[in-house]
């Protein structure tokens, strides 16, 4: 396919081609798909091909094609642009991180609500990843600080390369561990989007994740409670007295991770349900 894309093409046929192209191969929104993939290779938001249609593609031609053959094979066009858009924010992300979800939002959302008026809090992010949490809620909270935690190293480059790009590098330290391990408190705050999918359902995820996010951000364990048992019961002693903690949350553990916050001495103050109605997020404070 990669020499159906030619320089001279116009931005409207490229579009056509690409969309041809996906619905043969059986995917829906094939026009959407289209758009963003050719908007992706061409470096500009997918409003600009409605602009300028009739622009040349010029030398994206010769990504074209094998962008298209990555996207065929399951890829996801955030993984094939290398990138992923944020709370409005571009975060890089590559094979080593989580590829951040819209639903996580919702968890920087409702942190941002409970933290609004106070001064310069603490925040710690376990497991970061791409940073896509404390980042943004330091780039939206300019006194804020923060600490983001992971096991993978190579994740830990990719945030600070994030943190670099949003301009708030300055106030995240990155520390390489394990949990709570090595660190020292306390903090306002405390966030995770922990590994919950059970070791035994890691092989029958739909292939987009099973086969491009890290095994070490999916697998929570024999039932997928693994990290919030250990967070749990670790987080109040970090955390200072009326200190937040948010988590997201796996389908249909929301009544499990509650018993262990409770268990735990934590009060659960809300539960969110993201837009396809599962519980998706809780909140609670030491």
């Amino acid at each position: 396919m990669s020499g159906a894309f030619r320089p001279e093409m116009r931005r409207a046929e490229a579009g056509d081609l690409l969309a041809t192209a996906f619905g043969k191969a059986g995917f829906e929104d094939c026009r959407l798909m289209a758009r963003r993939l050719l908007a992706d290779a061409l470096r500009v938001e997918p409003g600009e091909l409605f602009l300028h249609p009739d622009r040349l593609i010029g030398e994206t031609a010769e990504r074209l094609g094998p962008a298209l053959s990555r996207a065929l094979k399951g890829e996801p066009l955030t993984r094939i642009a290398g990138r992923r858009s944020f709370c409005g924010r571009d975060f890089r992300v590559t094979p080593d991180v989580l590829d951040p979800r819209p639903e996580t939002e919702l968890l920087v959302e409702e942190m941002l609500k409970r933290l609004a008026g106070q001064r310069a809090p603490r925040l710690l992010d376990l497991g970061t990843g791409s940073g896509a949490i404390i980042l943004t809620l330091l780039a939206e909270i300019p006194e804020a600080t923060g600490v983001a935690v992971d096991l993978s190293p190579a994740a830990l480059a990719v945030a600070g390369g994030n943190a670099e790009a949003l301009g708030v590098a300055g106030r995240v330290a990155f520390h390489h561990g394990d949990l709570f391990a090595g660190l020292a408190g306390p903090f306002d705050a405390i966030l995770s989007n922990p590994p919950y999918i059970p070791s035994a359902d890691l092989a029958g995820l739909e292939p987009a994740v099973r086969d491009f996010d890290p095994p070490l951000a999916l697998d929570g364990g024999a039932d997928g409670l693994a990290f919030y048992r250990r967070i749990a019961g670790e987080a109040r002693a970090f955390l200072m007295p009326g200190g937040w903690l948010g988590v997201e949350l796996g389908a249909g553990q929301s009544e499990s991770v509650i018993a262990l916050m409770e268990a735990a001495g934590f009060q659960v103050m809300a539960i969110r349900h993201d837009l396809a109605g599962h519980a998706r997020h809780l909140l609670g404070r030491g």
